[in-house]
């Protein structure tokens, strides 16, 4: 009898905790319990680095704290989040509780910047998540992931609003390099985000395990499922004990957000006040071009270009490589059109990247050639008149030198055009001339650095007094009388040059001299030919080679076109050469 009795007893017992964990199962979403979670990196946001973004400081007015930290109970929370119309379940237990009571206490300054921030950044993330038929609730995801920070970056490397590793992003088509990170892109970005989560869904068919996916990857979710028993098991709190510890806060964070992101005034924090509605547009970039050319021509300020295109790294763009989409305030887009090649043009040389260039260019100074080794002569002697005694030489070693002119602004002028006619830059002007505005006007005298050339004549050597100073011009003439022209002779007139000068000759000596037939004149300079690189003109080309222009233009039968291109061979006139073709110029022009 007892015994029967006690057996009855025993399987009712089991009956009783068979229920029991059922409902155990369906009830852990509101009674589960973690001290273990790790909370999300978005929770370390520093707002004052939050408060330094362009858009709150120019067109918004934050949420203001109200007064002291307003929570409330349990079931205010559950009764509020239940009423939230929303296509995920957003179930309330006492790890949604604890992260919904951070937000409003530590955490209150953060939400308030959020909100503001999510004034301009929720309406593209609603479109994305509409264009694909997603849940718009999914909206708050970058308020767990970055704290609506597009420039937020995690401690494993993701970076952006949704915060993608780069290998996702990648994978889903988005460019990262040193220039370019897609994953900052706003529009991009969240449209891609929409298209991954929507895979995710589409495994799951759960919207709890395709966020939690999104955080951990579908390997550790479908881990956690066969830990958890495999077959039958769907949710996200079923297998929540076996999840990554971070995963495990990650939905019920996703929660909170929703909740202080709706219900931030039943708190005591302010709603946003937009002081400006700021709308936007895009336009198509085919060029090389720096943000601080962009600002300067549309008058726009460089923050606010960076805030609008936070995926363009280093402030630029490289639209020679692909076309690329800038985005701009929507009275600017046609401004950028109207004004691309002022842009592109705005100083050029600052922005613009070598594409060729000479090893050992511009290292040490450059020599002319072509002019009858007047220069290598000069070097020589200064060498052999040093020999002996080993002296010192103290000499001008560059090939150009600056010179400090004064320009008088003339009407209609502006820095710009100075700038081009002395071919430097207009920041070089201002900072010569300690101009902020960057105006100026008719007859104001402005100082501007050049570097005019150094012709190899005009080089001076110092040496010690018992050496005797030999000079370009000295050589020139000793070539000249010279009647051999092979290179031992003009070694031989340099050694001579070099040496201290003889005592006077005779009378007869000298007749005899004078009776001998006179030396032959020295042979005519010599040409050089030079290949054109990107970047060059003929004025530079002039420059560079001691001539000018028009010598150019007529060894080369030009006319007076300028038109050169790279990879173009030009004939350099030597300078006496050039010096005729400019005389000849002249004196038709007087005719």
């Amino acid at each position: 009898m007892n015994k029967s009795i006690l057996v009855a007893v025993f399987a009712i017992g089991l009956n009783a905790m068979s229920v029991m964990g059922a409902q155990s199962i369906l009830e852990i979403k509101n009674s589960i319990t973690d001290d273990n979670i790790i909370a999300p990196e978005s929770f370390e946001t520093q707002t004052r680095l939050l408060e330094e973004n362009f858009y709150l400081k120019n067109y918004v007015v934050p949420g203001i704290d109200l007064g002291a930290s307003q929570t409330a109970t349990p079931s205010e929370y559950e009764e509020r989040l239940k009423r939230l119309p929303t296509e995920i379940e957003l179930p309330y237990n006492s790890i949604v509780g604890n992260y919904i009571n951070i937000y409003l206490t530590k955490r209150r300054s953060l939400v308030a910047d959020m909100l503001a921030l999510h004034s301009y950044y929720g309406p593209i993330f609603v479109e994305e998540l509409l264009k694909e038929g997603m849940p718009t609730e999914l909206q708050y995801l970058p308020v767990i992931e970055s704290a609506i920070n597009p420039n937020a970056v995690s401690r494993a490397g993701a970076a952006g609003l949704w915060q993608f590793m780069p290998a996702t992003a990648k994978g889903l088509g988005m460019e990262v390099n040193s220039l370019i990170d897609e994953r900052r892109d706003a529009r991009l970005s969240s449209r891609n985000a929409a298209r991954y989560l929507k895979q995710l869904y589409e495994i799951y068919n759960d919207w709890s395990l395709a966020i939690a996916a999104y955080n951990c990857g579908p390997g550790n979710v479908n881990k956690a499922l066969r830990r958890a028993g495999g077959e039958g098991k769907k949710d996200y709190w079923e297998i929540y004990n076996y999840l990554p510890a971070e995963t495990r806060g990650y939905v019920p964070a996703f929660i909170a957000a929703n909740y202080v992101m709706n219900y931030y005034n039943k708190h005591g924090i302010s709603p946003t006040v937009i002081k400006r509605h700021l709308t936007t547009d895009t336009v198509q970039v085919n060029k090389y071009v720096h943000f601080n050319q962009i600002a300067a021509v549309l008058n726009i300020p460089v923050d606010e270009i960076r805030m609008l295109n936070p995926q363009y790294r280093k402030d630029i763009i490289p639209g020679d490589y692909r076309s690329y989409l800038l985005t701009l305030p929507t009275q600017q887009c046609l401004s950028y059109v109207m004004s691309e090649k002022r842009i592109v043009d705005y100083d050029a040389d600052r922005y613009a990247r070598r594409s060729y260039v000479e090893p050992g260019e511009n290292s040490e100074p450059e020599l002319v050639v072509g002019d009858n080794g007047v220069a290598n002569l000069a070097h020589a002697s200064r060498q052999t008149a040093n020999a002996e005694t080993n002296n010192e030489i103290a000499q001008t070693q560059m090939s150009e030198k600056m010179v400090v002119k004064t320009h008088v602004v003339a009407r209609g002028e502006s820095i710009r055009d100075i700038a081009r006619q002395y071919g430097v830059s207009a920041t070089d002007i201002k900072r010569w001339n300690q101009l902020r505005r960057g105006k100026v006007k008719e007859g104001d005298k402005l100082k501007i650095e050049v570097f005019e050339r150094v012709a190899p004549e005009s080089v001076k050597v110092v040496t010690a007094p018992e050496v005797a100073q030999v000079s370009a011009e000295t050589l020139r003439e000793s070539a000249a009388s010279s009647n051999a022209a092979s290179p031992a002779a003009t070694a031989a007139a340099s050694a001579s040059a070099a040496k201290p000068a003889a005592p006077a000759k005779s009378a007869s000596a000298s007749k005899a001299a004078a009776s001998k037939p006179a030396p032959k004149a020295a042979a005519a300079p010599k040409a050089t030919t030079y290949k054109v690189r990107n970047g060059d003109t003929l004025e530079k080309i002039a420059r560079k080679h001691g001539t000018t222009v028009a010598a150019i233009q007529s060894a080369n039968g030009l006319g007076k076109s300028t038109n050169i291109r790279a990879g173009q061979s030009l004939k350099i006139p030597a300078k006496k050469a050039a010096a005729k073709s400019t005389a000849k110029k002249r004196t038709r022009r007087r005719r």
